[in-house]
């Protein structure tokens, strides 16, 4: 993308605490602050923040707000209650998934979190199916969006919140995955919502206001200095993500990847006479089954594969590495990869091209590391 850079709200903050700035989807945005491994293992073990405010926020609202949802995205909205979130991807005609997104229903609006990359595409989408319904459609921008993500982000809520509960307003920290309140956090009017992309507990809060965001942030790391929060890059992020088995658009999703790929065809809401972009491509994938699938792989040896890197069977290459780093967690490589469901199925060994040498490779469940909660017991 050319052109300058969009900048976060936070973007003083991030510099005055020394961060590395990196272009990302057209926004600059800190890759790490000191140490990638510190910030992963404070994630793992107690907690950590990111600005996520790169990320584009859609507000739908209106009596059609729920219909326009239900034509543009895979799973339908109509039903999805007041206070829950619900994942779910945004494809085109040909099944092509153009985005994977988390909606939320606050009352009797709809709130969008989509990828940086592909918000473009997903306003375009969603503005031709609201052409001339009903429906008040609004794309937020100067928001802020924090991730607040880790075994010790409730504990951290809770404390920097007290105040706001004395006052009345909702405990977030009693949310359920995937629920979501509007309330005060550090008197910041904010929008929490028990998500995250991370595979630990944590939350995401939203801001409309810039400089509401600019206090929630700064009240978050200072209630959290004691509690072992450390403020997160996108390093940290993508290795997160890749350990929790969490698939990243343009890797795991896209170019012939969807939902019933990377094992999210439970996503696709095929009832009957519904209709929405992309139900003609995904719908025999649902009984006939896809013929790839993303799976995890554990290489031989400390060198991690890297995206694009073939997977090979007995007789020749069968797949394509989509995803591949050190796990900070494990001590080893591991890495995402679109093999045929058939050398899947097999069974038999695979190795992953790694400049030119070929090393063995394991399919293995994911995730690759479930969250301290599920490692504890």
């Amino acid at each position: 993308m050319s052109g300058t850079p969009r900048r976060s709200p936070l973007d003083a903050e991030h510099r005055a605490r020394g961060a590395t700035l990196v272009p990302f989807a057209g926004w600059e945005m800190p890759v790490r602050y000191g140490s990638d491994l510190a910030e992963h293992r404070a994630v793992r073990e107690a907690a950590g923040l990111f600005d996520v405010s790169h990320m584009g926020r859609v507000e739908l609202a209106g009596p059609d707000a729920a219909a326009v949802l239900d034509a543009t995205l895979v799973s339908r909205m109509h039903d999805l209650p007041d206070g829950r979130a619900r994942y779910t991807m945004l494809c085109d005609d040909d099944g092509e998934v153009v985005d994977d997104l988390i909606v939320t229903r606050l009352g009797d609006r709809f709130l969008l979190v989509v990828n940086a990359a592909n918000t473009s595409a997903a306003l375009d989408a969603l503005r031709r199916a609201a052409d001339g319904a009903d429906v008040d459609l609004v794309h937020r921008t100067g928001h802020v969006l924090l991730a607040l993500q880790g075994p010790g982000a409730a504990a951290l809520l809770a404390a920097v919140s007290a105040d706001d509960r004395t006052d009345g307003a909702p405990d977030a920290t009693v949310l359920r995955p995937f629920r979501a309140v509007a309330t005060r956090v550090a008197g910041v009017d904010t929008v929490v919502s028990r998500t995250g992309y991370t595979g630990e507990d944590g939350f995401e809060l939203a801001c409309v206001d810039a400089t509401d965001g600019v206090r929630l942030w700064a009240a978050l790391l200072a209630t959290g200095a004691d509690l072992g929060l450390v403020p997160c890059g996108l390093a940290a992020r993508d290795t997160l993500r890749l350990e929790a088995g969490l698939p990243l658009h343009g890797h795991e999703l896209g170019g012939g990847l969807g939902p019933f790929e990377t094992g999210f065809g439970r996503l696709v809401h095929l009832d009957e006479g519904r209709t929405f972009r992309g139900r003609a491509a995904l719908e025999p994938l649902a009984t006939a089954g896809p013929t790839r699938r993303v799976v995890g792989l554990l290489p031989e040896g400390r060198r991690a594969p890297r995206a694009g890197a073939v997977v090979s069977g007995p007789t020749g290459p069968v797949g394509v590495v989509t995803s591949g780093a050190p796990s900070p967690t494990l001590g080893r490589p591991v890495a995402l990869a679109a093999v045929d469901v058939t050398a899947v199925e097999a069974g038999g060994p695979l190795n992953v091209d790694l400049r030119g040498t070929p090393v063995a490779a394991a399919v293995t469940p994911l995730p690759f590391v479930l969250p301290a909660a599920r490692r504890a017991g």
